[in-house]
């Protein structure tokens, strides 16, 4: 990865510019979404069966719409429903995903930590290869993050300063944090894959 964590954060402010309040409401939508599926788990089991199936189709969407904006293609609200499209491809991403984490989280947190960045562009590389399956999807994903877990890890770290302002506001900034942190994601996704991006504005942050 050549991009600096300052410079993906840069490109992610720049994607944002004139799509602050879309990416916003599409993370309330997805947010409401979530919590009605939630609900669900108030029905013994059946509820839980209903919140994991539907999951994957709306992680994948989410990280559609957000891909979106960091290429400046303009994606509709909508879009963070298109996960549906490949309902059982996102869900065996997110079955496998949620196993494989699990096994080698039985080990010890550390090996459960680094299969979850091991697998963590399962989803973008299916919304950009939609005819690939889900484990090959992950399988992508073992290789494309081979020598770059920790360099995701340390993007994550670098949100912790804003993570804090928020809990200052009450939780009200996390409106304004998390399409920030998604679309610096995309945009570090992006980095590893060769995609080529925008010149980078200084990082005043």
């Amino acid at each position: 990865m050549n991009a600096t964590y300052s410079e993906l954060r840069a490109r992610a402010r720049e994607s944002l510019q004139g799509n602050w309040g879309k990416s916003i409401l599409a993370l309330v939508v997805y947010a409401i979404v979530a919590g009605v599926i939630g609900l669900f788990t108030l029905i013994p089991f059946l509820g839980y069966i209903v919140q994991f199936i539907t999951t994957g189709a709306l992680t994948l969407g989410f990280i559609i719409f957000f891909v979106g904006i960091a290429r400046k293609e303009g994606p509709p609200i909508s879009e963070v429903f298109s996960g549906f499209s490949h309902f059982l491809k996102a869900l065996g991403v997110y079955f496998f995903m949620t196993i494989f984490t699990l096994l080698w989280s039985l080990l010890f947190i550390i090996p459960g930590i680094i299969a979850y960045y091991r697998y963590s562009q399962a989803y973008y590389i299916l919304q950009d290869n939609p005819d690939i399956g889900s484990l090959e999807a992950i399988r992508q994903s073992k290789e494309l993050m081979k020598g770059r877990k920790f360099k995701l890890f340390v993007l994550h770290l670098s949100f912790i300063g804003w993570v804090l302002l928020c809990l200052l506001t009450i939780g009200i900034g996390f409106l304004w944090l998390y399409p920030y942190f998604f679309v610096t994601q995309a945009h570090f996704y992006d980095e590893i894959t060769g995609r080529t991006t925008p010149p980078p504005h200084p990082d005043s942050f």
